[in-house]
Formats: structure tokens, sequence, C-alpha cells
């Protein structure tokens, strides 16, 4: 009986980490209800590296795929790119991007993590930004750590509009909505 228990368990810590790779030991303890030194017993058994690697091995594999800019030029980790239909990048707020007197993290980076994400997932050999509607919907402090989501709505000529949602573990704190201009198209002339 209890050698099927771990079968279903382990197969169970395979299926949420291939669906959500960013789950911690903790968070996979709560669903599975068990220790978090079983789940890293089993995780150790099954092969499947901690979290940190986890992202680190997303974020190699994906930065083979862009096209538009450079994989170093992404702000925050490019974790999941599917060309020209999504992404994901993740950005942790350290004590150099925040205001010293407020210790609310300044807004550039918040920008800086989406424009590149939608830049990224364009699948042209060069892009920029046309327009940029954002919204700063609520503060960002040191330790946080923003996941950002980027999705293509719609292709019009060289015109591609993109989405981003920035989340905080808790709340949605940045949106915007990109025009990006692929200049391979018409020559450069016109964003």
């Amino acid at each position: 009986m209890t050698r099927e228990k771990k079968r279903i368990r382990q197969s169970l810590l395979i299926d949420y980490v291939k669906s959500k790779p960013f789950f911690t030991d903790e968070e996979l303890a709560k669903l599975l209800n068990v220790s978090i030194q079983t789940i890293r017993l089993d995780r150790l058994e099954l092969g499947i590296p901690e979290l940190r690697e986890r992202v680190k091995q997303l974020a190699e594999a994906t930065q083979k795929k862009v096209k538009s800019i450079s994989s170093s030029e992404v702000s925050g980790e490019l974790l999941e790119l599917e060309l020209g239909k999504s992404g994901i990048s993740l950005m942790n707020i350290t004590e150099d991007m925040v205001f010293e007197k407020t210790k609310i993290a300044k807004g550039a980076y918040m920008f800086a993590q989406a424009n590149s994400l939608a830049l990224a997932l364009i699948d042209a050999p060069m892009a920029v930004t046309g327009v940029a509607n954002i919204k700063y919907k609520a503060p960002v402090r040191v330790g946080d750590k923003l996941i950002a989501k980027a999705e293509l709505k719609h292709k019009r000529g060289n015109k591609f509009f993109v989405w981003v949602k920035i989340k905080n573990v808790t709340e949605e704190v940045f949106r915007a909505k990109f025009i990006l201009v692929s200049l391979e198209d018409n020559g450069g002339s016109e964003v």
C-alpha cells in the first residue's frame, strides 16, 4: 500500500513540476499533503532539480529562441518563449532598483522587463517599440519576484500588438499594451 501511495505521489509531483516549474518545495508539499523533506527526497530520487536549477534550465533553453533582440538584452530572466505567441520572464527586485527614500521600485525596471519581453517574442529579426500604453497598478519593493507574461494579441502588416502583465506573488502590479513594429517588412521607414 505504501509503495503504491509513493508511486502515485511521485507521478503527481512530476506532473505538477512539468505543468508549473515555478512551484517551490513548500507549495508542492502542501499540494501533495506531505512534508517538505518528503518532496526533497522524491525530487532527488526522480532526478528533478531544485527550483533555482529548474528556472536556470528553462532560461538557458529559452534564450536561444530570441530573434528581434539579443537574449542578453532581456530585462530579467527569460523563462519561456513561444515566438509569435507568448513569453514569460522573471525579475527579482534588488536594493539598487528602488528609490532610496521610499524603498519602492523604480518604474523603469518594470517597463524594461515588459518591453524587452514583448520584443523578444516577436518573430522578426528586427523590431522596435512604436507605441506603449502602460499602467503601474501597485508599488513594488525590494525582494519582490515579478513574473511578466506577454501575449501577442494580433498582427496587422508589420505591426505586432502585444499585451504584458506583471504580477508579484499576490497581485498584478503593472500592465502594458505595446504596438511593436518589424523593420524588416517596410525597410524601416515608418514606426
